[in-house]
């Protein structure tokens, strides 16, 4: 049935919607733009790439852990005010890292605007399905969440550009300004008087996981991305060689990457729905396997890096859409918790990521890092197949359907 909302209110709507697709933007584009200027922290803060590599680490982290607990505690509050609420917790940590004089500061500093964005990210999803009739719900969170992928896409290469010509502590107020840009939109463009969902007590985010099957997908979900995070957290180490340190060049591999992952997520959208996320998960896990043993053969010069990155990129970031996919099969009536589950597990591969990857440079430097993904792309495909195992033994009787998943993503 077609809603009866006025046109004029409807734009309005639209227009909030894309206002929270910019705050996510902007409270996401933190989170990976210092990897790309790892060389720069090791020569400013005098610390090793090993160890600056462990910012992404706690930044994800925090993410995990404080973003589902703050969403907790202000579950009672309206969704505006949470909002505003996430956004000045995360411009108050990016200047606190602009302005900090040690790398252990930095650290602290990156927690707390990582607890912003952890905050922020699945209550802007909540509100975009809520200020729009609920037949183009999908829509807006598709809208939200585009924010999130374009952080990675653009916001990291460009403030990593930025930090290679004026230093990384200037990319930090650059961050912090598209932060205030996002709360005077916030101000401007999102309605008072947004109720925030019934309260959730934290046991019940975490009650599916005594469900082998979804421990397992998960575990699936934490081994593939952290293959491919590491080689993400370490782009400008790994790619020393070619780049010569020119942050800029750095930053064209991280655009090339991001950019050719919006289009293959789309395709492995498409895909599951034709083989099942059982089968794209195979395809991208083999995909990246065999790329990050060939990195060796490619990261010595510019232009095969960047014909490497992207053909990577094609699988290297579609594996979410048929694992969640695959939560949401498990238990359909649990969509909403899988997929808030999936979310966190997504940023500790991240943290996982850089701890991994760190101890890889100490002990066998940058070079190291190609096989330790590729081992890990390989466990992943093993823990996929032991899932489906587990799914045949065990099997669901609710089919997962596209309004399925929509109601999932709204109410998450």
């Amino acid at each position: 049935m077609e809603s009866t909302i006025d046109a004029p209110l409807v734009k309005t709507s639209w227009r909030s919607v894309s206002t929270l697709g910019f705050g996510v933007f902007a409270v996401a584009t933190n989170e990976f733009v210092l990897a790309g200027m790892l060389p720069h922290l090791e020569s400013s803060l005098d610390v090793s790439a090993a160890t600056a590599g462990q910012v992404v680490t706690v930044y994800a982290l925090a993410c995990a852990v404080l973003g589902p607990v703050l969403a907790t505690v202000t579950t009672t509050w309206s969704r505006r005010v949470t909002l505003l609420c996430a956004a000045l917790i995360y411009m108050l940590g990016t200047i606190g890292s602009a302005l900090v004089p040690s790398f252990g500061l930095l650290l602290v500093t990156q927690a707390v605007a990582a607890a912003g964005t952890g905050m922020f990210v699945p209550v802007a999803a909540a509100t975009a399905a809520a200020l729009v009739p609920p037949e183009r719900r999908g829509r807006a969170i598709a809208i939200v969440l585009t924010g999130f992928t374009a952080a990675t896409a653009f916001g990291a290469p460009i403030g990593t550009a930025f930090g290679s010509r004026f230093g990384w502590r200037a990319t930090m107020w650059f961050v912090a300004a598209l932060a205030v840009v996002g709360i005077v939109g916030l101000l401007s463009l999102v309605p008072r008087g947004i109720a925030g969902p019934p309260a959730e007590p934290l046991r019940r985010r975490f009650a599916p996981l005594a469900d082998s099957r979804v421990v397992t997908t998960l575990g699936t979900t934490l081994v593939a991305f952290t293959s491919v995070y590491i080689l993400y957290t370490y782009i400008a180490e790994i790619f020393t060689d070619a780049t010569g340190g020119s942050g800029n060049k750095v930053a064209l591999l991280m655009l090339t990457l991001g950019t050719v992952a919006i289009f293959g997520s789309y395709a492995a959208g498409v895909l599951t729905d034709r083989i099942g996320g059982r089968g794209v998960m195979a395809i991208c896990l083999v995909w990246v396997a065999v790329c990050l043993l060939a990195l060796p053969l490619v990261n010595g010069t510019y232009a095969a890096s960047l014909v490497f990155i992207g053909i990577f990129a094609v699988t290297a970031f579609s594996m979410s859409a048929p694992q969640q996919h695959r939560l949401i099969g498990l238990n359909p009536s649990l969509a909403a918790v899988l997929v808030s589950l999936h979310s966190s597990i997504l940023y500790l591969a991240i943290a996982l990521a850089g701890a991994l990857g760190g101890l890889g440079i100490s002990v066998g430097g940058s070079g190291s890092l190609g096989f330790i993904a590729a081992a890990l792309a390989v466990l992943a495909l093993l823990l996929s197949e032991l899932s489906h195992r587990l799914v045949l033994r065990r099997p669901t009787s609710a089919a997962t359907t596209p309004a399925t998943i929509a109601t999932a993503d709204a109410t998450d």
